[in-house]
């Protein structure tokens, strides 16, 4: 495929934005090359500026469960817009979406919403410090929850392959209170509650990773949190930005049966559109400014043409729920047709998922954490991505990146990706 008009759109972009994108992950340093500039999309595919029609694999990083251009969020944002794209005022569209956001997750009362991820997240670790009244956090080597300073510390994805973990510009001040724990090993979580008796507000957490591949919580490791959260008075937070609405109705609370205090969303929420939110039980929500202490605002916060675009999605996947087994049903057809296409050439290789979030490890071992995502193959993955791109698939361009699968996608598409990954197999060989 030749990709001469977004090489030169992107050259255009480099005079004016920095790098030549609005978010690091957009850019192809993990794999080398320029980035695709997309025209448009539908249903599963991408239709780029130089002609080409791309299986897509990343769905704008999780929202499009659906398709890209859903006809009913299409048609929910028009009609809004017609009416006005934003007051600065209540609505009864946020109230709407709140009671059916509530009414699918369980464990939580009441819900803000916010912007964007990294907002929910920061204001979730926010609520949760006022609500303790201690400062410190744990998270995660390798889970990402924003760029805000308290989360940059050992952040996957983009802060991995752009640069230091520990991002120039957060404060000595700030990383002090930032606790880091590996993933999938309650003994480091145990070490630093003991260390730190009784200043630990939060434990906050992807329970599916995301952010170093698709990595699954191990078998009680969630479980083991919430028990070590309940013992010490420590609130546990979701993070379910990538995997709320998207695993299940009511997310990984709901799939693994394991609840947790405070839970951040995006991306589905807000069918597409720049959307995050944050929940918990009335006690803590509480808390929130003009009820409580701790202060959170946002002048475009519920805006109506995401609330509306958010509603229409959500009540699509509340009325149908059979999608979640659709897609879990052709992401595992998907993952079984990619391990025959690479054990068939040799290629080393290890495959996580979990429901419609799946990721291939070119590495001999288990990927359960940090550590083990980052002893990949880079180099075998960086021809992986580009034979999967020269075949038409759209995947990830990068190897500590989750993909994320839309219901859009036919059998016949899954069957051309895996025969585009035996061809790129042969290759590699």
């Amino acid at each position: 495929m030749i990709y001469k008009r977004s090489s030169a759109l992107f050259s255009e972009a480099q005079k004016v934005i920095p790098g030549g994108v609005n978010s690091p992950v957009r850019a192809f340093n993990a794999v080398g090359g320029d980035p695709i500039f997309v025209k448009h999309a539908k249903g599963a595919y991408l239709y780029d500026e130089d002609g080409n029609t791309l299986i897509d694999y990343i769905n704008s990083w999780g929202p499009m469960i659906l398709g890209h251009a859903f006809p009913p969020v299409v048609e929910a944002v028009i009609q809004r817009a017609k009416l006005g794209t934003s007051y600065g005022m209540p609505t009864q569209l946020e109230t709407e979406i709140a009671a059916l956001a509530v009414k699918m997750v369980p464990n939580i009362d009441k819900i803000r919403f916010v912007n964007s991820g990294t907002e929910a997240c920061m204001s979730a670790v926010r609520l949760a410090r006022g609500f303790t009244k201690r400062d410190k956090i744990i998270k995660f080597a390798g889970c990402y929850h924003g760029h805000s300073d308290s989360f940059l510390i050992q952040a996957g994805s983009g802060a991995v392959t752009f640069g230091t973990p520990n991002s120039p510009g957060v404060t000595k001040g700030t990383a002090k209170d930032t606790l880091l724990a590996d993933y999938n090993d309650l003994a480091s979580v145990k070490a630093l509650i003991e260390a730190n008796p009784n200043e630990i507000a939060c434990i906050i957490l992807e329970p599916v990773a995301g952010n170093m591949g698709c990595i699954p919580p191990a078998d009680g490791f969630l479980q083991g949190l919430r028990e070590l959260c309940d013992n010490n008075d420590i609130l546990l937070i979701f993070d379910e930005v990538m995997t709320g609405f998207r695993l299940a109705k009511g997310g990984v609370q709901e799939l693994y049966k394991v609840n947790a205090d405070i839970v951040t969303f995006g991306k589905v929420i807000g069918g597409g559109l720049p959307v995050g939110a944050f929940a918990a039980r009335e006690e803590i929500m509480n808390y929130l400014a003009p009820l409580g202490p701790v202060y959170q605002a946002g002048t475009l916060s519920g805006n109506p043409l995401a609330m509306a675009a958010g509603l229409a999605m959500l009540t699509e996947l509340d009325t149908n729920p059979s999608i979640f087994d659709s897609l879990q049903k052709k992401t595992a057809y998907l993952h079984t047709g990619i391990a025959e296409a690479l054990t068939e050439h040799e290629i080393t290789h290890t495959i996580n998922r979990v429901g419609s979030m799946i990721s291939v490890h070119f590495s001999e071992t288990a990927v359960t954490d940090f550590k083990t995502a980052a002893l990949a193959n880079n180099k075998q993955f960086k021809d992986f991505f580009h034979g999967m791109l020269s075949e038409g698939i759209y995947i990830a361009p990068s190897a500590f990146e989750t993909w994320f699968l839309t219901d859009a996608l036919t059998y016949e598409d899954l069957d051309k990706t895996i025969e585009a990954c035996r061809k790129v197999a042969k290759k590699l060989a």
